[in-house]
């Protein structure tokens, strides 16, 4: 299964750059395949249906109306690869790292 994600920045396209980085880090660490877009959170919330998961500042996630299959996923802190990490897991139903 590959999952399309996407990172959405209300800061612009290099922030969201940073965010895919380390949200690809992460799929990779877990073993998930992903393609990982970015783009600011104008761009995103008029293609939001077209992934899987989208990751967005918890500021900006009641922007997003996304359809039954899209889910967003609200980050406190964009560059925590730990906060990315539990979140990816909440949200496949994975079980929370030992």
């Amino acid at each position: 299964m590959k999952i399309k994600a996407l990172a959405a920045c209300g800061n612009g396209m290099g922030s969201s750059q940073m965010i895919k980085m380390k949200i690809n880090k992460v799929f990779k660490r877990l073993g998930i395949d992903a393609e990982i877009g970015h783009m600011s959170v104008g761009e995103a919330k008029g293609v939001a249906n077209n992934y899987d998961m989208i990751f967005v500042s918890e500021t900006f996630t009641s922007q997003f109306r996304p359809g039954k299959d899209t889910k967003v996923i609200g980050l406190k802190n964009l560059l925590s690869e730990k906060e990315i990490e539990e979140k990816i897991r909440t949200a496949l139903d994975m079980p929370k790292e030992a």
